[in-house]
């Protein structure tokens, strides 16, 4: 199984969802494109929450200095993003997490955009958190997917519950919600495992 990690918008959960993901199904991790902060980049905080010994971390295809959108940070560092040239890692794990950057029509270059990574075996994970505007955000996220043929897996919710929110966009857009993670004062090891083993169960019927 292939999970390819969205969110309506940044710095709505990802990276936690995916540690929690990887964990659940002691999967691969590989995030294509980091921009910005290489020293505590998503795949080193992946690595430091998960318990599990079978994942690898795979690098980046693309590891830009500035935390800008990619396309903007690919400029800055004098190279332009060739979605060419990110090919997905081998590995004989059956399962694998693959994180993108930001929403889905977050620019690589010119003419592509994280859509364009998005290969037909990847099921897609949306992460929705609650704010003013998200049911917008997170309907055309699912629309701009089902108008391109990529597969939903489901989503989940992350931060303060709103019930009210959550259940209108899954009544309305007719997808799975696969688990939510709560506002935590902290994530940690024991905590990711903890919310892995909840999740196992809905993840492994996608």
């Amino acid at each position: 199984m292939k999970l390819f990690v969205t969110g309506i918008s940044t710095d709505v959960g990802k990276t936690i969802v995916s540690s929690i993901l990887v964990e659940a199904l002691q999967a691969d991790y590989w995030k294509p494109i980091q921009s910005g902060d290489l020293d505590n980049s998503d795949s080193h905080k992946v690595q430091r929450l998960i318990s599990n010994t079978k994942t690898h971390i795979h690098p980046n295809t693309y590891a830009l200095n500035t935390p800008v959108s990619p396309h903007v940070a690919a400029k800055i560092d004098h190279i332009t993003i060739d979605v060419n040239q990110i090919v997905p890692p081998k590995t004989e794990n059956p399962h694998m997490v693959i994180e993108g950057a930001g929403g889905v029509f977050v620019p690589l270059n010119d003419t592509d955009m994280i859509t364009d990574l998005i290969q037909p075996d990847y099921k897609v994970v949306i992460v929705s958190r609650n704010y003013l505007g998200s049911i917008n955000h997170t309907l055309l996220t699912i629309d701009a997917l089902r108008n391109r043929n990529i597969s939903i897996a489901g989503i989940i919710f992350s931060g303060t519950k709103n019930s009210e929110t959550e259940d209108w966009i899954l009544q309305y857009s007719k997808l799975c919600c696969i688990g939510r993670v709560n506002e935590e004062s902290t994530f940690d090891k024991s905590l990711i495992s903890r919310y892995a083993n909840m999740f196992r169960p809905n993840i492994m019927n996608l």
